[in-house]
């Protein structure tokens, strides 16, 4: 098993409909108005950027993100990864009721030194701190949407 390896997916319902959430999930730059973790995200170019993230553990992630996919058809938001962590992200949106299940999955390996010399020992903190982002992620959008 690869220590510096992960897989994440993680679910949010969302009161609005599946075009309302892709139009917010689309602007990565908003991010840091309703993410508390995502602390910047700095374009590069119409399809890049440099995100730097910061859960509850004291450290930064920085990485460079690109887009893979963009389908507001089929509700699909795909980045590729890499930087601290190298890998890719993915957003498949799909109306539930009246809103929508947003489904987030996400496979990565960490290249951070800290990280990777703290695999076996940090795991379980790790994922756990990436869950309490998930979760923050959630309300903050939540909130956001409302506001729209």
């Amino acid at each position: 098993m690869d220590w510096s390896h992960y897989r994440f997916r993680t679910l949010w319902t969302l009161a609005a409909p599946p075009a309302v959430v892709y139009v917010a999930l689309e602007q990565a730059e908003d991010y840091p108005r309703w993410w508390p973790q995502v602390r910047e995200v700095t374009r590069i170019d119409d399809t890049s950027g440099v995100v730097r993230i910061r859960s509850l553990l004291p450290y930064d992630l920085t990485l460079t993100a690109r887009d893979a996919r963009r389908d507001p058809a089929a509700g699909i938001l795909e980045i590729a990864m890499s930087g601290d962590l190298d890998g890719w992200a993915r957003w498949t949106l799909t109306a539930s009721g009246s809103g929508t299940l947003a489904r987030y999955d996400q496979e990565v390996d960490v290249t951070k030194p800290l990280m990777r010399r703290l695999a076996v020992p940090g795991r379980p903190l790790f994922r756990a701190n990436h869950a309490l982002m998930m979760r923050a992620g959630r309300r903050g959008l939540a909130a956001h949407l409302q506001a729209v």
